[in-house]
């Protein structure tokens, strides 16, 4: 019954990728495989390139474990935070340049908190230089038999060149389980506590699916939401890879339904193990961000419980009887050929149980770390309190300043009121002026009048001499007869 479901899907999923060939049709890598025994028990694309993301971290837990074990560090080694280290991009813990930390420390932080820097640090730190302890990477992955791999740095940021396959991973994961046995609690740990601060391991399934047990998820745009994740049913333990989904809810959930389909399925005498799987006639990953990325949406995100909870309309229950699933459509950029998204809508894993934080801590004890973390505490302080003051110390004195530009601007109109020349009036008469008038040729003493009253006085005392001069008899000229 199981095969007639998978042929179909399988069927259809060929005709999608046909229609949608021009589009780039791309096969999300999958493995699930017991761990005893390294039988696969599913698989597709298991051995095409992809790129890693924080999965890489497995990588360099692995090489900072067997250092440990041939002696030439121990867990309680002091590693140092460098400025290069310091710098890089999120997730981090944001150490200052000079910060110490045990790798025992370290460890725990990069596997749950997934933080960069730290990542960055176990890599200068024990090899030498970040490039040194990627040829530590190369030299151990040929070693333990993983052939598709390729690392350049230890934290799985974004390089080019830096290409690992989901059957790489799987081996990655039993290597860890088989080498060191007695670390295993590492990939199982739920949270960290720094400080006050708790940060809840980015595994998604560790507290919601029954039986999971550990190892390490990652996301970068170029590689979309991967995941090795491992789970025990019964004494069986299986180690399930899903790489190359478009968000860590559809990852997780994937991962879940495939452990469902593992646990209900036994690895016959006939299914090939891990080494046997064919190579990929792929030669180079696909780039997912314009699939994963380019959206009109928030920057994805692989962390916080939101991660895995959805509330779209309910969808269809056992995933695992649709190992393969239809195509993502032709217009998107990258085709996906896995688990049909339509069955993850609605869908969500139980809640998350009680986290069970361990405590991290810088320097070489707890107390050392107490002492370190409430001196920067109080340089926070400090420095908060010292930039509140030189606030409010800007503050009044833009007050003040503007208090002083009023009261000059009022002093400078004050001024000009006082110094400013008087306004005449109509005719060329003075605002202000005198009014001389003449009785009987007798002179008066002058008499001020309002200018209104001047203006119109001045021209009546013109017109009364003329009108004298007017009235007064012309004398008579003598003839020449009454002379003689």
């Amino acid at each position: 019954m199981l095969n007639r479901v998978l042929g179909r899907v399988i069927g259809a999923v060929a005709v999608l990728a046909a229609l949608a060939g021009h589009a780039g049709a791309v096969t999300a890598p999958i493995v699930v495989v017991e761990v005893d025994s390294g039988k696969v028990i599913y698989s597709q694309g298991a051995t095409d390139p992809w790129y890693p993301a924080s999965i890489t971290k497995l990588m360099t837990t692995y090489v900072a474990l067997d250092m440990v074990r041939q002696g030439k560090v121990s867990l309680d080694t002091l590693l140092t935070i460098s400025a290069q280290a310091a710098a890089e991009p999120p997730s981090k813990m944001g150490f200052k340049p000079g910060t110490q930390l045990t790798l025992d420390n370290a460890l725990k932080i990069i596997m749950v908190k997934s933080a960069n820097d730290v990542a960055w640090a176990i890599g200068e730190n024990l090899g030498g230089s970040v490039d040194g302890f990627a040829d530590m990477m190369n030299e151990t992955a040929r070693r333990i038999g993983m052939r598709e791999s390729r690392w350049y740095n230890p934290n799985g940021l974004p390089e080019p060149r830096q290409w690992t396959s989901a059957r790489d991973m799987a081996i990655l994961g039993r290597a860890l389980m088989r080498d060191f046995p007695d670390q295993q609690a590492l990939f199982s740990i739920s949270a960290i506590q720094f400080g006050k601060a708790v940060m809840a391991n980015h595994n998604g399934l560790l507290g919601r699916y029954a039986g999971a047990d550990g190892m390490k998820t990652g996301f970068i745009c170029s590689g979309g939401f991967n995941v090795v994740a491992s789970a025990t049913r019964n004494g069986r333990r299986i180690i399930t890879v899903v790489m190359g989904q478009p968000s860590a809810r559809e990852r997780d959930l994937k991962a879940a339904d495939l452990f469902d389909y593992g646990f209900s399925q036994s690895a016959g005498w006939s299914a090939p193990t891990l080494e046997a799987l064919p190579s990929s006639s792929t030669s180079e990953p696909p780039d997912m961000r314009p699939y994963i990325c380019d959206r009109k949406k928030p920057m994805p995100v692989d962390e916080g419980q939101a991660a895995i909870t959805s509330s779209a309309p309910a969808g269809a229950d056992n995933a695992f009887s649709q190992l393969l699933g239809a195509t993502q459509g032709a217009a998107a950029p990258v085709a996906l050929a896995t688990i049909n998204s339509a069955n993850m809508r609605g869908r969500s894993l139980p809640p998350r149980a009680p986290l069970q934080p361990i405590a991290v801590w810088t320097g070489s004890s707890p107390a050392a770390g107490a002492a370190a973390l409430a001196q920067q505490e109080e340089e926070a302080r400090n420095s908060k309190a010292a930039k509140l003051a030189a606030a409010k110390e800007k503050r009044e004195a833009a007050r003040e300043a503007a208090k002083q530009a009023k009261a000059e601007k009022a002093a400078k109109v004050r001024a000009a009121a006082v110094t400013a020349p008087h306004q005449h009036g109509k005719a060329g008469v003075p605002a202000t002026t005198s009014a001389y008038t003449a009785v009987d040729g007798a002179e008066k003493k002058p008499t001020k009048v309002p200018a209104k009253a001047a203006v119109k006085s001045a021209p009546a005392a013109a017109a009364k001499p003329a009108a004298k001069a007017a009235a007064k008899p012309v004398p008579k000229k003598k003839s020449a007869a009454a002379s003689e």
